[in-house]
């Protein structure tokens, strides 16, 4: 299991339809990696980087950043996304695309600052 950083492997970010692709924006995981250190808690990532076949199969948009490894929907233990959201945007206010799911927080590195809660 090849480590990208002190807590995150490339495994966590590979295409969930198991064609391999598993690349992963390195902005992306130094706020993911922040995250971890921040909250003391384990980031689980529940969609990292999604091939077009398998971005059309789970309905993402058609240019989602999951399509080019920047972008993670990700779970932290012990955190409800309405907390995460707001560490994240509190911290990055500026930057990042931010979404507030009722599961899980979706976090980009799009150009620019993009904020939504579902």
């Amino acid at each position: 299991m090849a480590r990208l950083s002190t807590h995150f492997s490339r495994q966590e970010f590979c295409c969930r339809c198991g064609c391999g692709f598993d690349t992963v924006d390195a902005e992306l995981l130094t706020v993911l990696q922040w995250l971890r250190w921040e909250t003391g808690k384990p980031v689980r990532i529940s969609s990292g980087c999604r091939c077009e076949r398998y971005n059309t199969r789970v309905n993402g948009a058609k240019r989602s950043k999951h399509l080019v490894g920047r972008a993670a929907d990700i779970v932290v233990d012990g955190y409800r996304p309405a907390e995460i959201y707001h560490l994240i945007n509190t911290n990055f206010p500026d930057r990042l695309g931010l979404i507030e799911y009722e599961t899980f927080v979706h976090i980009d590195t799009r150009a620019g600052k993009y904020r939504d809660k579902r």
